[in-house]
């Protein structure tokens, strides 16, 4: 009898384990991305959209108002001037910076006129918190700030205990040039992220928006052999063929694109499927990641895709 029991216990052990089922592989990104949802992307603001053609192509730039309101008004207006049209890119760093602007801007009688645009602009480093601008916060800590996540779509940092927050320098943001004023950066000369977040000029100079595409057009061109990256020679320099808000291009001419809503479910997963990559090939996830690392996916909407 007792054996009769046995048998059948371990019969019983056996069917059991055969009806567990084997815990959820957890989903790539790129899993995440093919279950979103319409409403987890976003079309940029044509007001707030830069094209920057370039001899080999076009760079697309979202502004940042929600951050540095002044300086993305004074940007417009000089991009409505034909400010930037025939300038050039001055300066290539490696792991640091591209920066664009006037070769002449130095020199009052050859630099290039600002027209309605300012030539300073108060200082946009940082911003109050406030209840009406979103953050979703990364789960993991930062070197530089108490609490680092994305608002209004930008990698942000902020300190809640003195009520600021500030966009953070990332791969791809972008940033107005300036002296050593505080107010001395117009937007007239701007510079793209193109090396290992450089942090440390968070809340010292006024980040403007970010590159949704066309970073590979800025960040493999020479480097410079002068001081700091820049160009020692005219003949080095790349021409800008122009800068337009989308606002003011034909529809036809305009690049269609989605971004990814920073503010959803959605994203949430996606930067836990980076803080935790189970793919194949990782055999170690890091259960971590800091907040230049989080990628931000930009698509053809689905309709120009096909």
């Amino acid at each position: 009898m007792l054996a009769a029991l046995i048998l059948a216990s371990v019969a019983g052990l056996a069917s059991n384990a055969h009806s567990v089922e084997p815990p959820a592989k957890p989903v790539t990104m790129q899993q995440v991305l093919e279950a979103s949802k319409p409403s987890d992307w976003r079309r940029p603001d044509p007001n707030d959209t830069l094209y920057l053609d370039l001899p080999g192509g076009r760079v697309v730039i979202e502004l940042a108002p929600a951050f540095a309101p002044l300086h993305s008004a004074n940007i417009r207006t000089l991009v409505r001037a034909r400010y930037f049209d025939g300038l050039a890119i001055l300066r290539v760093q490696d792991n640091f910076v591209t920066q664009w602007g006037d070769p002449d801007a130095e020199d009052p009688a050859k630099a290039r006129p600002f027209g309605q645009a300012r030539r300073t602009v108060a200082p946009e480093f940082e911003r109050a918190i406030a209840p009406n601008l979103p953050f979703t916060r990364l789960p993991d800590g930062d070197v530089y700030a108490a609490e680092v996540g994305f608002s209004h779509w930008m990698p942000a940092a902020r300190d809640p205990q003195a009520g600021k927050t500030w966009l953070a320098h990332c791969y791809g943001m972008v940033g107005a040039g300036r002296d050593n004023g505080v107010d001395s950066g117009s937007g007239a000369e701007l510079y793209v992220v193109i090396g290992q977040e450089p942090r440390q000029l968070d809340r010292n100079i006024a980040l403007v928006g970010r590159v949704v595409q066309g970073m590979e057009l800025l960040a493999s061109l020479p480097r410079g052999t002068g001081p700091l990256g820049f160009y020692e020679k005219p003949d080095q320099r790349l021409p800008i063929k122009s800068v337009r808000l989308a606002a003011d291009v034909p529809q036809a001419e305009r690049t269609p694109l989605e971004l990814l809503r920073t503010d959803t479910s959605t994203f949430t997963a996606l930067i836990e499927s980076r803080r935790n990559r189970r793919d194949d090939w990782y055999k170690v996830p890091a259960g971590k990641i800091s907040l230049c690392n989080v990628p931000l996916p930009v698509r053809k909407p689905p309709a120009q895709a096909r």
